[in-house]
């Protein structure tokens, strides 16, 4: 599902797509190729909630693909299921905001709730680093 995106984030260059808990989706998607992805998501809480992590995602300590799981959505499950389809990861920075709490329900805690606005940034500066890391690469 595509989400309405700010303006200096969508550009040529750049697709944002809201994949939920549609793990196969992205799989899928990869195989078409790309330079680089980020994901953003929910990671555990091992700090403060709210609080935003961004890293190279570890591609080599991929596990053994073993077969297609339609609703697995970690990323993970994502890149074996790639994997097992013929492909291969690209470049991958996930941004992570530590959850608050992991129950059943609708909607963000108030202190992940907070962080959105900082996140949005923390995006904006990331895809812009990796739009000028294949501008570079291309030129």
């Amino acid at each position: 599902m595509m989400r309405r995106v700010p303006p200096d984030l969508a550009g040529p260059h750049v697709a944002v797509r809201d994949y939920g808990i549609g793990g196969m989706h992205l799989a899928y998607d990869l195989l078409d190729g790309c330079d680089a992805l980020v994901l953003v998501d929910a990671i555990p809480s091992r700090g403060a909630p709210g609080t935003l992590h961004v890293f190279e995602a570890d591609l080599t300590d991929a596990r053994a693909a073993t077969g297609l799981d339609a609703h697995a959505m970690d990323p993970a499950a994502v890149f074996d299921s790639l994997n097992a389809l013929g492909g291969t990861p690209p470049f991958t920075v996930v941004i992570g905001c530590e959850v608050d709490r992991v129950d059943e329900g609708i909607g963000l805690s108030d202190a992940v709730a907070a962080a959105v606005p900082e996140a949005v940034r923390v995006i904006g500066e990331v895809a812009a680093g990796l739009s000028a890391r294949v501008s570079v690469a291309e030129g």
